[in-house]
């Protein structure tokens, strides 16, 4: 990004603009754009994954036989992986013909893990960027201060044709966070919460900001949770006002995958090593410099406050994630199968607090309760490499549970543990709709991940305090 184009977006004239306003302007090379104005938006990068065989016919049948910027497309398998069928195999066969023959190198193989999950760790989009993808919870690069959107095949189609896509600019609702989450509460019940306050489909064709004071207790990978659930509200996208832990963050790999600095690397700035170090710093820098944020009178159709300190534990109850009520109201309710994992909630630090659950403070490890499965999936390849790293796999192995590839599981009900008929499945994930999981018969509840775990060694919805005592 040039440094013409970072300024884009964050002119400020007498009337103020939202982080969408900004963001959909840079990308369609705007001054600014107003709020209902249709632009022609160019993205950074456009994502899709076990969907890329059903786009490419899309995409032949235009007549067309070249993607226009094969180096912005980014292409995963992870929702059926390994291929558990011969229609899946098939699938991935076409996916990986289509990537050689485009020239594609943003190509994540099955195993490397869930598409939002690797396109953060991978810092295919940074702040200020847009992402659009063939997937509802591409609103999950919200995180890092980015405008991430789902869109329909036929737009991915047209993307990998044009490079570019109609956008309407969408209103926004501001959401405030204060105070800091108490002990036992988590980001999934800070996101659980929200969706319950925002109300049915309230956010749809809406875009969210979040921010305030409150926000900077997040940790990286609580910050993660929130725009990816925040597609089951209909938002269009959700975007957390970054801060210095998130540039240091994505600085931290791109400075290590070249040691370089970045593009805007010259001999006007400020003096410094060349060496690691110094990449780390600019890295930080451009990221920072690039960076989009509201002004302060910007306008909105709505806005909250959420006072982290007054939360408390929720699970979502079937079927329907803003169908919460507090832990203690379905506490006891029988489990059949625990699930850990999926883009929400699949990362290290999730892995973490659930094997704190499973392994007591003598050693010994807590075992899955007769008559309950426990099945854990991590996230991502770097995920699964961190948990055995620190032994949180060997504990959940010991514990009686059953280890997945890294990518998306029965998240979306084809692969990895769909529940019979009857059964009843508490789950770290972000969806509980009715079949959600492969089995219309069934039931869906949604958890944090230490929820989910003492629920797995108990056999029954639980709060992990009842274990741990």
């Amino acid at each position: 990004m040039s440094e013409a184009e970072s300024e884009i977006g964050n002119r400020k004239s007498e009337i103020g603009y939202t982080f969408a306003q900004k963001a959909l302007a840079r990308a369609a090379g705007l001054a600014h754009a107003e709020i209902g104005q249709i632009v022609d938006a160019a993205p950074d990068v456009v994502l899709s994954h076990d969907n890329t065989a059903a786009i490419a016919e899309l995409f032949y049948s235009l007549g067309i036989a070249r993607v226009r910027h094969p180096e912005r497309l980014a292409i995963f398998l992870d929702h059926a992986v390994p291929a558990p069928t011969t229609e899946h195999a098939a699938n991935h066969a076409e996916i990986r013909k289509f990537v050689r023959e485009q020239g594609i190198t943003h190509f994540y193989e099955a195993g490397r893990g869930i598409c939002h999950q690797v396109t953060s760790e991978e810092a295919l989009v940074l702040p200020g960027g847009l992402i659009l993808g063939g997937d509802s919870h591409t609103t999950h690069a919200g995180w890092l201060g980015a405008f991430g959107a789902g869109i329909g095949r036929s737009e991915v189609a047209a993307l990998w044709a044009t490079g570019e896509l109609w956008l309407r600019v969408p209103e926004t609702i501001r959401v405030d966070l204060t105070g800091e989450l108490p002990p036992g509460v988590t980001s999934k019940d800070l996101g659980l919460t929200v969706l319950k306050l925002l109300g049915p489909e309230a956010g749809i064709y809406r875009a969210l900001e979040f921010g305030g004071p409150g926000l900077g207790s997040l940790s990286i990978a609580g910050r993660m949770v929130i725009p990816n659930l925040m597609a089951e509200s209909g938002a269009k996208n959700a975007y957390m006002e970054p801060n210095q832990a998130v540039f240091e963050w994505l600085a931290e790999r791109l400075a290590a995958r070249t040691l370089l600095p970045p593009p805007s690397w010259g001999e006007s700035t400020s003096p410094r090593s060349r060496g690691a170090g110094g990449a780390l710093q600019a890295w930080i820098e451009r990221l920072a410099a690039g960076a989009l944020y509201p002004d302060a009178d910007a306008t909105y159709t709505a806005r909250h406050t959420v006072n982290l300190s007054e939360l408390e534990p929720v699970v979502a109850c079937p079927h329907n994630p803003a169908k919460i009520v507090p832990l203690s109201k379905v506490a006891g309710t029988h489990v059949d199968q625990a699930f850990l994992g999926t883009c929400t909630n699949g990362r290290l630090e999730d892995l973490a607090a659930a094997a704190a659950i499973l392994r007591g403070a003598d050693g010994r490890v807590r075992q899955v309760a007769a008559g309950t499965r426990l099945v854990v999936i991590p996230a991502s390849s770097e995920v699964l490499q961190g948990a055995l790293a620190a032994g949180y796999i060997q504990t959940f192995v010991e514990a009686g549970a059953m280890i997945g590839v890294p990518g998306c599981g029965p998240c979306m009900g084809n692969h990895l543990g769909i529940p019979a008929p009857g059964e009843v499945t508490i789950s770290s994930g972000n969806r509980n709709f009715r079949g959600r999981m492969g089995t219309a018969e069934s039931e869906v509840y949604l958890a944090s991940p230490a929820v989910v775990a003492a629920s797995a060694v108990l056999g029954r919805i639980a709060d992990p305090r009842e274990v741990t005592g």
